[in-house]
């Protein structure tokens, strides 16, 4: 893919930015930079490789989960809301 001048422009419109006029070239030079480091990995050959190989000979390390009540954040969090009631959030109803 090539980047150019047009398709700056048309990333600025999709994007809602405005590229100032003197960081127009260094821009289209980066992207064009980006564009064709992404295209040297998708050169790669990997279909001997597994989807789920991981560098790190290690699992995912896990911990139990132990749910924690502090009572002063849920009251301060219910204390901001318009309507609440037994420690929840009343709101409208939706479905009918």
């Amino acid at each position: 893919m090539h980047v150019d001048e047009t398709l700056l422009q048309r990333l600025e419109k999709l994007s809602f930015l405005q590229i100032p006029p003197e960081d127009r070239q260094e821009m289209i030079d980066q992207l064009s930079e980006i564009v064709s480091f992404v295209d040297n990995l998708s050169a790669l050959n990997t279909d001997t490789i597994d989807p789920t190989f991981s560098m790190e000979g290690a699992s995912t390390l896990l911990r139990d989960d132990h749910g924690i009540v502090d009572k002063t954040i849920n009251n301060d969090i219910l204390e901001h809301a318009p309507h609440a009631q037994d420690h929840f959030f009343i709101v409208p109803k939706i479905i009918e």
